[in-house]
């Protein structure tokens, strides 16, 4: 008899959607069978007509615990992760003090994070100037790869690397390099201003372009797998394209915000809607659309980078002095399908690209798929149910989203870890590394 057993008429299975029904013994799916297959479980669960999607997996997740965890923590974020369907997050290495920038301060967020995670958390590590003889240990020590800044993170004590200073901590390990690419000598410093506009003039485009073109030729001459990290510059894609084409390991992903939200939308003083790099126009987000679409960006992932209300400085609606950084890990997967379904995409489209496809750029071969020896990781969703957002009804720690209002389709009923319900009342999240659990 299996633990659990879950029918859906509207199963997303690794091979597209149909009706079926999953069965899961010791966390693991063991079996996917037709709707109606006698399978005897301890817990027969019929969804009906709401749909059954693998849990999502979202590798761009800034939790800030321990040392800011005023900011958000293990805790607060899990929960809302469980709670928007995502099942399993990698934590970006800074943001908590210390950073994750050798094996002892890796071993420090563990210790932080044991015992508060509701579902399942992997750790990056992080290259920054003068590290990169602690880079093989750590990567011993379990980190998924390697986050490097080609201009100013905005806390001091992860400072960016130059071209050199990359290829130095290319040279030292070979890993997965995830790099946020913004050119310093592209930027300007935004002056004092309540308008979007003048932000958005301070990070063009080109500064987006330019770093590209460093990341692609260090990984090219390294010999290196390197992935952009939340890509919002359009005019990027032809050279992420040439450099696949000629072999370079390179791929790219891009946020809910960069695709459903637009500049010429951001009223004078919102600072919620301030990250780096920033978000562009309606034309950009269509031609990033179509690369998605066309597989040349490969996941959509959150970027999940909370702060507290004070620090995105509403009171002035000052956006040069506003921390960057959008809140939205519990709400990415209905925001890109209310905008998915709209533009023609279907369901199994967006489980690609926000399960399938961040789970194998991790390497984590048994999540984000329904499929026999996978986990069981799995998310009952009510794809054409209605919502408004209140900031004050998430589960991350502090009630500030650029969503709030916000009309979105799509609810998320239950959430199952390793077939378990996650409740949150009691986490039962385990730490992923590479090479090992979950892989």
């Amino acid at each position: 008899m299996a633990d659990l057993v879950v029918r859906s008429r509207r199963v997303l299975t690794a091979e597209g959607e149909r009706a079926a029904a999953v069965a899961v013994e010791g966390g693991r799916i063991v079996a996917v069978e037709p709707y109606d297959a006698a399978l005897p479980g301890a817990e027969d669960v019929d969804l009906g007509d709401t749909a059954l999607l693998p849990g999502l997996v979202d590798t761009h997740v800034h939790v800030n615990e321990p040392g800011r965890t005023e900011w958000e923590g293990f805790a607060s974020a899990t929960r809302a992760a469980a709670a928007g369907g995502v099942t399993t997050i990698i934590d970006m290495p800074l943001n908590s003090l210390p950073p994750t920038v050798d094996a002892a301060a890796l071993a420090v967020k563990r210790a932080a994070a044991a015992g508060q995670c509701h579902v399942d958390v992997g750790f990056w590590g992080g290259a920054i100037p003068g590290n990169a003889a602690d880079l093989p240990e750590l990567h011993t020590a379990g980190v998924f790869g390697f986050k490097a800044f080609l201009a100013d993170s905005g806390v001091p004590e992860f400072p960016p690397v130059d071209a050199g200073q990359l290829a130095e901590a290319m040279d030292a390990v070979d890993a997965l390099f995830v790099v946020h690419a913004e050119d310093p000598e592209h930027l300007r410093e935004a002056a004092s201003s309540a308008a979007y506009a003048d932000f958005l003039a301070s990070r063009p485009a080109g500064a987006e372009h330019a770093a590209v073109a460093t990341a692609v030729a260090v990984a090219r001459r390294a010999g290196r797998r390197v992935h952009i990290l939340h890509l919002s510059a359009a005019s990027a894609l032809p050279l992420i394209a040439a450099a696949r084409a000629e072999g370079v390991r390179v791929t790219a992903e891009t946020c809910p915000h960069y695709l459903t939200l637009e500049a010429g939308r951001i009223p004078d003083g919102a600072t919620e809607f301030k990250c780096c790099p920033p978000i562009r126009d309606r034309a950009n987000a269509d031609r990033l659309w179509e690369a998605l679409a066309a597989g040349l960006i490969t996941c959509v992932v959150s970027d999940h980078s909370p702060c507290t209300p004070e620090l995105k400085r509403r009171d002035t609606g000052d956006f040069a002095a506003a921390w960057g950084g959008i809140a939205s890990v519990q709400l990415g997967l209905p925001v890109i399908w209310t905008a998915a379904r709209e533009r023609g995409h279907t369901l199994a489209d967006v489980v690609e690209w926000m399960a399938r496809r961040p789970a194998d750029l991790a390497g984590l071969r048994r999540k984000g798929r329904i499929a026999v020896g996978a986990d069981a990781d799995l998310v009952a969703f009510e794809p054409d149910e209605e919502f408004t957002v209140d900031p004050h009804a998430l589960h991350h720690r502090n009630p500030v989203t650029p969503y709030a209002g916000r009309v979105l389709t799509g609810v998320v009923r239950t959430t199952w870890l390793r077939g378990s319900r996650v409740t949150g009342d009691r986490p039962r999240g385990r730490f992923l590394q590479r090479n090992a659990g979950g892989i």
